[in-house]
């Protein structure tokens, strides 16, 4: 990674968007970084996966994965374990989305505004809010962000379930569309749908990208 250049930590929560990251989304989020001339280094718990499904029929399957083997699939095996992050070594913070945000990084899949969250995650989204370090989430991930901070502005598209379970935890909703953003200024988080929406590729890539640009624009 280049000193001269901001540096993005990635949080990813597996592969494959049923029981881990969503790829598109984590994807599409390095290429952003490195499109607007940043860097960024890869993250992500050394836990087992919740459990583990077939993307094909949706259905369990009878094995186990861990979360940060499966995460260096998308990372090329270029990933740290997230216990070992280090808040001043990074200038933003993004968790692309994915139910493995929602099983794996917490327990918001089974427990709604009552969940927790994983305390490397928790601490690695405290340290760089106590920093004024910008945080972006895509996806289902704000929900994460919002319990862990509580009172800060995001957005998970039109699903009206999801936005009041962010009101439950304290935090505030904005309705977006597809590849549109939600800009918390004073917290600096920012936000944007994905796949919570239905979404083209190229809609996710969009999202991604202004997230990316407006975390930068709060850097400066």
């Amino acid at each position: 990674m280049s000193k001269s250049k901001k540096t993005f930590g990635v949080i990813l929560s597996g592969c494959g968007h049923q029981d881990g990251a969503e790829i598109h989304e984590a994807t599409l989020t390095l290429w952003a970084i490195h499109k607007n001339g940043a860097d960024y280094q890869c993250f992500a718990p050394d836990i087992d996966q919740y459990h583990v499904l077939n993307h094909i029929t949706g259905k369990e399957m009878d094995e186990h994965r861990n979360v940060l083997i499966e995460a260096a699939r998308i990372a090329r095996g270029d990933i740290q374990d997230l216990k070992n992050l280090d808040p001043d070594q990074l200038d933003g913070l993004v968790l692309p989305g994915g139910f493995g945000a929602a099983k794996n990084l917490c327990t918001y899949a089974f427990d709604g505004p009552d969940c927790t969250v994983n305390g490397d995650v928790a601490r690695a989204i405290r340290e760089m809010h106590k920093r004024q370090k910008p945080i972006g989430a895509l996806c289902i991930a704000p929900v994460i962000v919002v319990r862990v901070l509580g009172d800060v502005t995001v957005t998970i598209g039109q699903d009206e379930g999801t936005a009041g379970n962010i009101a439950a935890m304290g935090g505030r909703h904005t309705a977006t569309w597809q590849g549109e953003i939600a800009v918390d200024e004073k917290n600096r988080v920012v936000t944007t749908p994905c796949y919570m929406l239905p979404s083209r590729v190229d809609q996710i890539g969009e999202g991604a990208d202004k997230v990316v640009q407006a975390m930068l624009r709060l850097m400066s």
